[in-house]
């Protein structure tokens, strides 16, 4: 009878210490591995050398911006959360850092360029934007299936230095912060 006790004492401990041994590692790689977040690059890349199909009929390439720092602002008119997010950038970024060495660009994803028009005009946006017909440069930074309302910030260097997805205000405080740091 003491035996039997005692073993299903064991038993139980040992049950204990795997529950909370699992629960630790799901812990832990729910909280302290950062996630991709749909994303296929990573702060420290260098930025693909997209080409920007601008709303003006402009064509630039990303290289030729080097000498500034560049916030691609990936959207779409259907997206919810952007249209939270944009009166933000507008105000908060835009107004604040365009006659600085910075350029903010919205990238519309996969839409036709009156809808886009359309799109900027009614949230009142003053930044420039590009149309990304079929997504290509979307893909070039995140997988085509992951959501929209992104933002990369580039340094002068070409390098991906800042990223957000959905529209944190925590995360778009430390955007700002950090461009405010590349233009010191």
């Amino acid at each position: 009878m003491y035996f039997c006790r005692k073993f299903k004492a064991m038993k139980y401990k040992l049950f204990l210490m795997v529950l909370l041994a699992v629960m630790g590692v799901t812990a832990k790689s729910q909280h302290s591995e950062p996630q991709d977040r749909g994303y296929i690059v990573k702060v420290g890349d260098k930025a693909p050398d997209v080409s920007l199909f601008m709303l003006t009929g402009d064509t630039i390439k990303l290289s030729e911006l080097r000498d500034k720092i560049v916030v691609l602002q990936f959207t779409a008119s259907w997206c919810s959360v952007c249209r939270k997010e944009m009166p933000h950038l507008e105000k908060e970024v835009w107004q604040r850092f365009k006659d600085q060495n910075f350029i903010l660009i919205g990238v519309d994803y996969d839409e036709p360029i009156n809808k886009v028009k359309a799109f900027k005009e009614q949230m009142k946006v003053t930044y420039p934007f590009s149309l990304d017909p079929h997504a290509d440069i979307f893909g070039k930074f995140a997988n085509k299936k992951a959501g929209v309302t992104r933002n990369v910030v580039i340094d002068t260097t070409g390098t991906i230095v800042y990223l957000t997805r959905l529209y944190d205000t925590k995360e778009f405080d430390g955007m700002v912060k950090k461009i405010e740091e590349l233009l010191k």
